[in-house]
């Protein structure tokens, strides 16, 4: 049955109630706090307190292996607001019928859908600020020379974290699956965003291999809009692809209920 005017009409208000209960709630959960803001910014600052990766590194060409990590950084609170926050949500309002009857109500399963997806990127992207501005103060990191080029890449690091955390609520069928799906996921991502090994200091076969992946990518692209360059269109276009992939794959597996 089609809608009528006043339902119509009311989605907009009830999209936006939904967008400021989800922030409510997501401002009172610290496990997602600490993981996309605190958690990638301590990873930063043991790693800048250890001398060696405060000295030049020859196999970086001659960048500091704490100039290295903070793009690691940022690409860290993405992942985590990705795998580890976001899909455990969507999938625990799935498994409590709560998708279900937002279905008959003006505020739409997709609003809520809509909202997440939102107020984790939001959350991913202040926190790569605050890595970046963690960086320069504590350890004189240069911030990225080409601005524009590094948002680019930011934001499209965003969109296929958020891609991949639907994928995985929609292949989960509840909280336990979500879990243990984002955990197989997580630690994987987190190697070829190179929080174990720079990507640049990687083996050439092994970085070749890496940059093929939505993280590696990532980590390439803004390694080098940091050092004043254009991301690399193929950087670029390995991200967009991601996405896109992700993306479909999410819409075409997601289920309300």
């Amino acid at each position: 049955m089609s809608s009528t005017p006043s339902t119509a009409a009311a989605r907009p208000r009830a999209g936006a109630a939904v967008f400021r209960a989800e922030a409510r709630l997501f401002r009172r959960e610290p496990g997602g706090l600490f993981g996309i803001f605190v958690f990638p910014v301590l990873l930063l600052v043991i790693l800048g307190c250890i001398p060696p990766f405060r000295e030049a590194n020859k196999e970086l060409g001659g960048l500091r292996l704490i100039d290295a990590y903070v793009p690691v950084s940022v690409l860290l609170s993405m992942i985590v607001a990705g795998l580890q926050s976001m899909p455990p949500v969507l999938t625990g309002y799935r498994e409590r019928g709560i998708l279900r009857r937002m279905s008959t109500t003006p505020a739409r399963p997709a609003g809520l859908l809509g909202a997440q997806m939102a107020i984790h990127g939001a959350a991913a992207l202040c926190a790569a600020l605050l890595s970046l501005a963690v960086g320069r103060l504590a350890f004189g990191v240069a911030l990225p020379r080409h601005a524009a080029g590094y948002l680019l890449a930011l934001v499209l690091a965003v969109l296929v974290s958020l891609a991949l955390g639907a994928l995985v609520s929609a292949r989960s069928r509840n909280t336990k699956v979500t879990n243990a799906i984002g955990s197989a996921v997580f630690f994987p991502s987190m190697f070829t965003a190179g929080v174990w090994v720079p990507v640049q200091a990687m083996p050439h076969v092994l970085a070749e291999i890496v940059t093929w992946t939505p993280f590696g990518a990532a980590a390439q692209a803004l390694n080098q809009a940091a050092a004043g360059n254009w991301p690399g269109w193929s950087h670029l276009g390995v991200l967009a692809l991601w996405t896109a992939v992700l993306s479909a794959a999410a819409v075409r597996w997601f289920r309300w209920q």
